[in-house]
């Protein structure tokens, strides 16, 4: 296998090599991960069923989604014991301020074992290596849309090897590389779009957080999972509060929210079981109405420097 490996590109080789350091990776697994990073928008276009085999030649579909559960089921079994989907690839909401953190570190980072903030029983550890590298990716879940929210290049690939990989094998058609600023300036102006933050997670991606995708409910698989009873999104570990003193009833909120928490019909309410903390509709109100609050009962936030100190990595805080 290494050396079949001398005649692919640097990235495969270089992501190859992280994967045999886990011990607990086989060929299947490396291999799932090959095809979800190389062949994204055909692997999401067949999971959202977005995809012409699955709207036009189902049978052929089926033949291939028998192969995609083959190389992904060694990928969900753990411990011994079957995994959910949602327990493999997942999503944490981030709020604005928490993203920008995460595309403005400038020290590779090493935080094991995420389970208090990603609750889910694999692909929980944030290891970042080459922080800066980042690449926007033409998000696969909007590209496979007919009629996709734009712009496409929203997604945020950050950190090695995985920013190597998709740049080698997307580039320069689907993906560059960009700097910080302009990371900060995607995350930003997909913010005020309406847009939520999610920080995900996938067991074929060497167990651990590979990307920054900014969704829309209208486009996004993680979010119509969701909203089909798959957990593949955890909250932030906030919550929205409102201040019904400060309310005008403009309904600028119920627009923008993404998760539909918001409801203005009889009486302004906000619904917290389905409010996931993203803060999309606090930066919208021009009223001071809306606020976030931490709400332990939804887990604990993805706030990159406390962690960072509480694993006692304070000295690489920026």
């Amino acid at each position: 296998m290494d050396k079949q490996l001398n005649l692919v590109k640097p990235s495969t080789r270089e992501f190859f090599t992280e994967s045999k350091k886990l011990g607990r990776y086989g060929v299947i697994d490396w291999l799932h991960g090959y095809v979800y990073g190389r062949w994204a928008y055909f692997y999401i276009g067949m999971g959202t069923g977005e995809h012409t085999l699955v709207k036009k030649f189902k049978p052929v579909a089926e033949v291939i989604y028998r192969v995609f559960r083959l190389l992904t089921g060694s990928s969900r079994r753990h411990a011994g014991k079957d995994l959910s989907f949602a327990d493999t690839y997942h999503g944490k909401v981030v709020p604005l301020e928490n993203a920008r953190k995460l595309v403005t570190l400038d020290r590779p980072i090493e935080l094991p074992d995420l389970e208090r903030v990603i609750p889910y029983k694999r692909a929980r550890d944030l290891i970042l290596h080459n922080p800066d590298h980042i690449v926007a990716l033409e998000c696969p879940c909007r590209s496979v849309r007919e009629q996709p929210c734009l712009p496409l290049d929203v997604c945020l690939i950050v950190g090695e090897p995985f920013a190597s990989f998709i740049l080698e094998h997307h580039g320069p058609v689907k993906a560059r590389a960009i700097t910080q600023q302009e990371a900060l300036n995607i995350l930003e102006e997909e913010n005020q779009r309406g847009h939520v933050a999610h920080a995900f997670f996938k067991d074929a991606m060497l167990d651990r957080f590979y990307a920054i995708c900014n969704c829309c409910s209208c486009c996004c698989g993680a979010m119509q999972a969701q909203r089909n009873g798959t957990p593949m999104l955890a909250s932030s570990g906030y919550v929205c509060r409102l201040d019904e003193q400060n309310c005008v009833n403009c309904g600028d909120c119920v627009s923008m929210c993404q998760f539909a928490a918001i409801d203005l019909d009889r009486e302004p309410r906000i619904d917290e079981q389905t409010c996931m903390g993203c803060g999309v509709c606090v930066n919208t109100c021009a009223h001071e109405a809306l606020s976030l609050v931490r709400d332990p009962a939804r887990g604990e936030p993805l706030e990159i420097h406390r962690l960072m100190e509480e694993y006692g990595n304070k000295e690489m805080a920026n």
